[in-house]
């Protein structure tokens, strides 16, 4: 009889789970439904509106109440005046990229730029913090791009690395008109390189044959599988080497004033060395320059966040579920001391 109890509650546990995941379904599928079409959302913060409401609220732990009041009566006094002169303070809009090694992130980049050029006005700039240490060629490229369209609509863009911008996270903070970075901060890393391993001498091992057929004498250079050629990694290097020179002359269009034999041997360097080298043009951190810029510019963040796919929600959602639910079994079923 005990182990029926038991089975039984084990069922109706299980089945409890089961329900519970075929709601979640519901639910993820009734809203694809609703938002079937729309790519994602975009969200502005006002940092400036943050910063003032920060300040207010400090101002009221620490100052006594005849001087918070003095303090407020300034503070209505400037607004009715800011007012009068009807002139609103020129825009400096925020962006966070923070890359991956394929640089995805590129597809909310083109969206928060291209919503820039579609508001931004004369006097108003961009301030893009930059964090990745590079990865894919084709993804830093088109990153790199995306901020090139603010550089050909004339907009002011300035970058910042608090942490690291290397290889293709330096390609894109060079088109900066400006670039800061952070004392400790990692740049560089002008340079090219790939690596992969070799099976083959191990399927040869256990008598395993690996075919490849290929059009076009290099269509493949090097593989995983079959035996590389001396001529194949010969072409690999010269690939290589090609990319290189289009990393260079990518910096050195924006920094002319690079000695690329010195900066792009693929070395990284720390921010104030950075400087000395004139891969960065100020040492500083994206909080100062914030908070600097609020004092005379109003700050909007912009984040475009994508719609996640049914599966990553399917998966989130299962994840979260059965974790619940174990966690609780564990819980109950834990002996007593």
């Amino acid at each position: 009889m005990e182990f029926l109890y038991e089975y039984g509650l084990f069922l109706a546990k299980a089945v409890t789970v089961v329900a519970a995941i075929g709601a979640i379904l519901i639910m993820i599928f009734a809203g694809a439904a609703r938002g079937k079409g729309d790519k994602g959302e975009l969200t502005l913060t006002n940092i400036t509106e943050e910063l003032d409401h920060l300040k207010t609220h400090l101002k009221h732990e620490l100052l006594d109440k005849k001087a918070f009041k003095a303090y407020e009566k300034a503070q209505k006094a400037e607004a009715k005046e800011a007012e009068k002169q009807d002139t609103p303070k020129p825009r400096t809009f925020v962006l966070d990229f923070k890359g991956s090694i394929d640089a995805h992130e590129v597809a909310s980049l083109r969206e928060e730029i291209s919503a820039i050029l579609t508001i931004a006005e004369k006097g108003d700039e961009v301030l893009i913090n930059v964090e990745s240490g590079g990865g894919m060629v084709h993804g830093y490229g088109l990153a790199a791009s995306q901020l090139d369209r603010l550089r050909q609509a004339e907009i002011p863009l300035t970058a910042c690395i608090d942490k690291v911008a290397a290889s293709g996270g330096y390609m894109m903070a060079c088109v900066a008109n400006h670039i800061y970075a952070a004392p400790f901060a990692i740049v560089g890393s002008i340079g090219v390189v790939a690596q992969l391993p070799n099976f083959n001498r191990l399927l040869k091992k256990h008598d395993i044959d690996y075919e490849q057929h290929t059009a076009g004498d290099f269509k493949r250079t090097l593989t995983l599988f079959g035996e590389n050629t001396e001529e194949g990694r010969q072409k690999f290097r010269e690939e290589l080497e090609e990319t290189h020179q289009l990393f260079k002359a990518f910096v050195s269009k924006y920094r002319p004033e690079l000695d690329l034999d010195k900066v792009a041997t693929g070395e990284h360097w720390y921010g104030q060395q950075a400087l000395d080298l004139g891969l960065v043009d100020s040492i500083s951190t994206s909080d100062d320059l914030m908070l600097t810029a609020a004092k005379d510019r109003t700050l909007i963040k912009l984040r475009y966040q994508p719609r996640k796919k049914l599966a990553d929600k399917l998966a989130h959602s299962a994840a979260l579920t059965v974790s619940t639910f174990f966690g609780k079994l564990a819980e109950k079923n834990k002996p007593l001391p």
